[in-house]
């Protein structure tokens, strides 16, 4: 697998006007006083539309934090955000969020059908629209047939590719990921992230994705976005030129490998100062 020209790369560069998520600035401190703790400084970031973007750090860096600042379920203390051309909130409220967490936090005693539903069915959407939306995420995601199981009859995996579903039921233009893979095995992993990467493919959806894993934000990204420790900032942003669609191949090409080494020693770096933004 050589890298080349990344055919996902839909408009990286092209400025504000085509960016998802523009930060400018961003701060974020928890408490006060005595009590105080700076989890991010001075957090410059533009996303574009169509991108596939990794937050990766050390624990503790602020990751999680800001892919919560751009969902809106934290305010910065200081810096501009602004999703989808607009406010976090107001991007919130038109639904321009699809979330998943390390936990799917699906519901057993509804069907699998009835979990995807369940946002829908929070906004309003007429039943007709909602059974047919779902439908054609649980398509998507490969899980038709188990439409009416419950999520305790599915794996790991398959619980997670429901909550994928169920955040894009409403067709958001961002979609993000908190470690929804973390807990899952190796096995299942590498599965999950070729899915991702397919849905991702097919839905044309922007992507925000936290890992701690360094072959993980590779293997999926259009750019892996370097956080050094607290107060987490920017130390690098790394692009990945590998084609698409990866595969096996992928993971065994030297250019895979390139990659996580330079990941790796952006990361070293920024644990030690160097580089920082």
């Amino acid at each position: 697998m050589v890298a080349g020209t990344n055919s996902r790369e839909r408009g990286r560069g092209d400025g504000v006007s085509d960016a998802v998520v523009v930060a400018r600035g961003v701060g974020k401190v928890f408490g006060t006083d005595t009590d105080r703790v700076e989890a991010l400084r001075g957090i410059d970031l533009q996303i574009a539309r169509g991108e596939f973007i990794s937050l990766i750090g050390p624990s503790g860096c602020g990751k999680s934090t800001l892919l919560r600042l751009i969902g809106d379920l934290l305010q910065p203390s200081a810096g501009e955000l602004v999703v989808n051309g607009k406010p976090p909130r107001q991007a919130r409220l038109d639904r321009d969020y699809g979330i998943v967490f390390q936990q799917p936090t699906l519901l057993d005693w509804r069907t699998v059908r009835a979990n995807v539903e369940l946002p829908l069915e929070i906004m309003g959407v007429a039943r007709e629209e909602r059974a047919a939306r779902a439908e054609e995420m649980l398509a998507l995601v490969q899980l038709a047939e188990f439409a009416d199981h419950h999520p305790w009859q599915l794996s790991g995996g398959m619980q997670q590719r429901v909550a994928i579903a169920r955040a894009l039921g409403f067709r958001p233009a961002l979609l993000l990921m908190d470690e929804p893979f973390g807990a899952l095995d190796e096995m299942t992993r590498e599965l999950m992230q070729q899915e991702l990467l397919r849905i991702w493919t097919e839905t044309e959806t922007t992507v925000v994705f936290v890992t701690h894993s360094i072959p993980e934000a590779v293997f999926l990204s259009t750019r892996v976005v370097v956080m050094s420790p607290r107060p987490g900032r920017i130390s690098a942003v790394i692009d990945v030129p590998l084609a698409h669609p990866r595969d096996v191949e992928t993971r065994e090409s030297d250019d895979y490998y390139r990659l996580i080494t330079e990941v790796r020693e952006a990361l070293r770096r920024g644990e030690t100062g160097e580089g920082r933004r």
